[in-house]
């Protein structure tokens, strides 16, 4: 039976332009150039491989670097602000609205200190519109002073409660002490090693070494980025947050085995075939679930900006909204370290192992075998005139001289071309 051999240079990871034996050198120079583009969002959905994001790795280590810099630096330097439940402390809050008008923050602030004779930690208003309130923060105080404290804002301010009505009652309290505050915070590590535990354990069984040491390197650099990004902010630490936090860990995880399972999938056997290098795998898989990991991080972002939208516009409750910015961080984050660091970083693994570098060899060297072999049979191959030898040996030579393009037309389609030089076809019985 008759087997066809192609020769071709063979599409890479960007959408690479596919060759037979019989294409002619002018068709090789020409093809490339030809090819039609397609628009952003055509290529995105398509998932062609027209994303070279792992041949730009060091430019996403870059930034990636950079990221893990400025919140490591800000981490140790500025520190993060504990909430009543981790630092200890008094927490008095009230409406921002009272019988005399609407209460500032600075009015709050400068009763505190008429009535106690020091300064509170911080005053802030949280929520807005009817449903506002201005939360104390202070160091522990006695229960004396706490009454203290709650007649003067009422004097002050006349609060009204559900009613309408000024009521001394629309003045909440509530004491956390250090030790309980040292407990809580004591589990909320305790949690946070619990998890971390089990996502090693899962990850070391679910993949090979390289797989697992990229996968954990992305949820550290999830945990060290969200951390920092509440550090530079200023967000306030609270349960909530270390719930939240918990929770998007786990998202990120799923988007990165969402990608290494894709990867798994693409370079399965590839020591076997040299139709694409390890590196082009892992890019097609990363361009052929853009889309999954795009939709599934919008999907998750719209319900927690309407949770945030309840909580600070509407509702006021602080808990919420610690639970959602945690949230939204770490969506973001888990997204762009499963796409742009995760992935880059297996192929900087692997690229070091000899089994890669062989392959990668011996794909190359493939390439420029064929691209040599085309431009001589251009020029080899029946009677030509001088004037014409002279034009196809300009063509040739730079196709014989180096290999196949590495990086094609981004989004340029998948192209065979249709016609032949005559002549007898390369086959082998």
């Amino acid at each position: 039976m008759a087997k066809h051999e192609s020769n071709a240079a063979d599409e890479v990871s960007s959408g690479a332009v596919e060759l037979d034996d019989a294409t002619t050198a002018e068709e090789m120079g020409t093809s490339t150039a030809n090819a039609p583009r397609h628009g952003f969002f055509v290529r995105l959905y398509t998932g062609t491989g027209a994303f070279d994001v792992v041949g730009k790795r060091k430019l996403w280590f870059g930034i990636s670097g950079a990221i893990i810099l400025i919140a490591l630096v800000s981490i140790l330097l500025r520190g993060f602000t504990f909430g009543i439940d981790f630092a200890g402390g008094t927490q008095v809050a009230l409406p921002a609205s009272g019988a005399h008008g609407q209460v500032s923050t600075r009015q709050v602030e400068d009763v505190f200190s008429k009535t106690l004779g020091k300064a509170p930690e911080s005053v802030v208003q949280v929520g807005n519109g009817g449903s506002a309130t201005i939360q104390i923060r202070a160091e522990t105080l006695s229960n004396p002073d706490t009454e203290k404290l709650r007649t003067a804002l009422f004097d002050a301010f006349q609060p009204k409660g559900a009613d309408g009505q000024p009521s001394a009652q629309a003045i909440s309290d509530s004491a956390v002490s250090q030790t309980w505050g040292g407990q809580i915070t004591q589990k909320a590590l305790i949690a946070l090693v619990v998890f971390l535990v089990l996502v090693v354990a899962y990850i070391a069984i679910r993949y090979e070494r390289y797989m697992a040491a990229a996968a954990l390197a992305a949820l550290v650099f999830d945990l060290l980025t969200t951390a920092g990004v509440y550090s530079v902010v200023g967000f306030e630490v609270t349960p909530a947050t270390v719930i939240g936090l918990l929770t998007i860990l786990g998202f990120s995880l799923y988007d990165t085995v969402i990608v290494f399972d894709k990867v798994e999938e693409n370079v399965h056997g590839f020591e076997h075939t040299a139709r694409r290098t390890f590196a082009e795998q892992a890019n097609l898989a990363i361009n052929q679930t853009f889309m999954r990991s795009i939709n599934t991080s919008l999907i998750s972002v719209l319900p927690i900006l309407a949770l945030i939208v309840v909580a600070v516009w509407l509702l006021g409750v602080g808990t919420l909204q610690d639970l959602a910015l945690v949230q939204l961080v770490g969506v973001i984050v888990g997204t762009y370290s499963s796409i742009f660091f995760a992935t880059p970083l297996l192929v900087a693994m692997r690229e070091r192992t000899d089994l890669v570098r062989a392959h990668t060899r011996r794909v190359t060297n493939r390439r420029k075998g064929a691209t040599a072999k085309a431009g001589a049979e251009v020029v080899t191959e029946g009677e030509v005139e001088p004037e014409k030898v002279a034009a196809t040996a300009s063509v040739a030579r730079p196709l014989a001289s180096t290999p196949a393009p590495e990086k094609p037309i981004p989004g340029a389609k998948p192209i065979r071309p249709t016609g032949r030089p005559s002549g007898k076809r390369n086959t082998r019985r």
